[in-house]
């Protein structure tokens, strides 16, 4: 059984809306890093758990335990932490 190997990370999408939360890292060789995570065309969507959305004019923020992302929609993403 293989066990989670989770990072923080922060996305912004292309329409302003951003979350925050985690994703699995323990996804074989050549996954050590987030960008090889995000970079990877191979799959269209990245998992995202214990995530919160902020989305623009929504106050207060939206939880969800899991959620899938586009990454066709994905502006940037960073380590949580390190986004404007």
């Amino acid at each position: 059984m293989n066990t989670i190997e989770s990072r923080s990370i922060r996305i912004k999408l292309v329409d302003g809306t951003q979350i925050n939360g985690e994703v699995n890292l323990n996804r074989g060789t050549g996954y050590d890093r987030l960008s090889d995570l995000v970079g990877d065309y191979q799959e269209n969507f990245l998992t995202i758990f214990n995530a919160t959305l902020y989305e623009k004019n929504l106050d207060p923020q939206l939880k969800y335990e899991t959620i899938l992302v586009n990454k066709n929609h994905i502006l940037y993403s960073t380590p949580n932490g390190h986004m404007e």
